[in-house]
């Protein structure tokens, strides 16, 4: 099963049978049998035809909307998609404070674990000081968890793990190229931060695609929260992959020189800086591959993808709202 992304303006999709036919001017046209696909992302003007919706509605097939640089806008969804059952149990544990905080405190737990992770990894044969001494506090906070008993505390210590980590990231760049020392967004202002954002864009989308798809509002979160309505579970269920998927991959590149500091455009009404159109393409190509590369999981005996992973991971946050079966966070194999 496969995800689409569509990012080229005035790409149209449309169906012949049982496939998608996607058609960008000028250029040869990419059919796609139906049934391989699983979402499809849609970055900004791209024209899908009715028997398009219809075919995606019928197969359950995740459609997202997105702007071009990847916000998501919404989302198409069939009936079948919408249990309110559910969601009237979503909306009960939203005024839980113990099933809030232990749902938290997992997330976290594992978001910290995969992130100490990281930096063990890449810094194994550098051993560079810097990068061990926010393992070792970040092994710390990691304990401290233990002490934590309400939300903000829990929030606190996220942020001061956070704090340690992107500075020991950014040790572990050897691209000459490219340098990085605080996480910024919206907009970001230098290539690693536009990568990392990118990435954690397209990790948000697919984790909101499996809460669609397994009847749950997204709309209902438990760590993250805040006076507009956004995705919040969405944001919650992504933390412990950040590491995981987004973050190891974006070292990977960089440091294998994958990209050119010439690759990124500055955007002069915002000075944010992002990736080109064709090289936002390589990305993606890479992202792909990246979500397709096998792990092992508790749940199962054999291997699976990191795509399918992150369904585990969403269908053990649905057992445990509707049978409270403890949530356990995905930690990466060492």
């Amino acid at each position: 099963m496969a995800a689409i992304y569509l990012i080229e303006q005035g790409t149209s999709i449309y169906k012949d049978y049982q496939r998608f036919v996607i058609h960008v001017s000028e250029k040869p046209k990419l059919e796609i049998p139906i049934r391989e696909v699983e979402q499809i992302m849609i970055f900004g003007n791209i024209q899908l035809s009715t028997p398009v919706i219809n075919a995606c509605l019928q197969e359950k097939i995740a459609v997202l909307f997105l702007n071009q640089s990847g916000q998501y806008h919404g989302h198409l969804a069939s009936e079948e998609s919408t249990n309110l059952d559910n969601h009237l149990v979503q909306m009960e544990r939203r005024n839980n404070n113990e099933f809030q905080f232990y749902v938290s405190k997992a997330i976290v737990y594992g978001k910290l674990i995969n992130s100490k992770q990281l930096l063990m990894r890449f810094n194994r044969r550098r051993k560079i000081a810097a990068v061990e001494k926010a393992i070792y506090g970040i092994s710390q906070d990691i304990d401290s968890l233990n002490l934590v008993d309400d939300l903000d505390s829990l929030r606190g210590y996220e942020g001061i793990t956070a704090a340690r980590y992107f500075p020991a990231f950014g040790e572990l760049i050897t691209n000459p190229h490219f340098e990085f020392s605080i996480r910024n967004r919206q907009p970001p202002t230098d290539p690693i931060n536009s990568l990392l954002s990118f990435g954690y864009t397209l990790l948000f989308n697919n984790v909101l695609s499996f809460i669609i798809a397994e009847g749950l509002s997204p709309y209902i979160g438990n760590f993250h929260y805040g006076e507009r309505q956004k995705p919040y579970l969405a944001f919650d269920l992504m933390e412990e992959f950040r590491s995981v998927i987004v973050d190891s991959l974006v070292l990977k590149i960089v440091n294998n020189v994958v990209f050119k500091t010439q690759d990124f455009d500055i955007l002069s009404s915002t000075g944010g800086v992002y990736l080109n159109q064709s090289s936002r393409r390589i990305f993606l190509k890479q992202f792909e591959a990246r979500m397709n590369e096998e792990t092992s999981h508790p749940d199962l005996q054999s291997q699976v993808t990191y795509r399918h992973a992150i369904q585990l991971q969403v269908r053990r946050y649905k057992r445990h709202l509707l049978s409270e079966i403890p949530y356990e966070a995905f930690l990466r194999p060492a």
